[in-house]
């Protein structure tokens, strides 16, 4: 099987500059070149490239998915590095939950303040502009999520 950079960004949903990134950044191995020069990926390039897309999928930093690709490189060693890096992923979405949750607890005290009227009078507008106010249900919930 011979593919296109074109037909992999098709099959893998991966643009074409993300799949050129991941060949520099050296997770995904460099493809063979034609007689024209244009890169000619084989199904192994396929494989490894949806394992990076699920992965990123799943949240997984790209140290991590360089970890995960080199221990599934070495298909006898422990998978205890594996279970390791997904537990700590669980835990990363976990604490993205807990954010979004404060987050959403304070837009709906905010929405619940409103009782109409003019824009002057607005508890939303009013509680926006009053960014120092303190009480957020979540002191540590970021300017804005990753």
């Amino acid at each position: 099987m011979t593919l296109t950079i074109g037909e992999l960004s098709r099959r893998t949903g991966v643009k074409p500059t993300t799949i050129r990134w991941y060949e520099q950044e050296g997770l995904l191995p460099s493809p063979a070149r034609s007689d024209g020069g244009h890169r000619v990926y084989a199904a192994d390039h396929l494989r490894r490239l949806g394992f990076i897309r699920h992965a990123r999928e799943l949240g997984f930093a790209m140290p991590a998915i360089r970890t995960l690709l080199g221990l599934a490189g070495r298909p006898r060693e422990d998978c205890a590095a594996i279970h390791g890096l997904a537990t700590a992923q669980i835990a990363e979405v976990d604490s993205r939950l807990r954010r979004l949750e404060a987050l959403r607890a304070e837009l709906v005290e905010m929405a619940g303040s409103c009782r109409g009227g003019e824009a002057k009078d607005c508890r939303i507008l009013e509680t926006l502009a009053d960014f120092e106010h303190g009480h957020c249900h979540h002191h540590a919930v970021p300017m804005a999520l990753d």
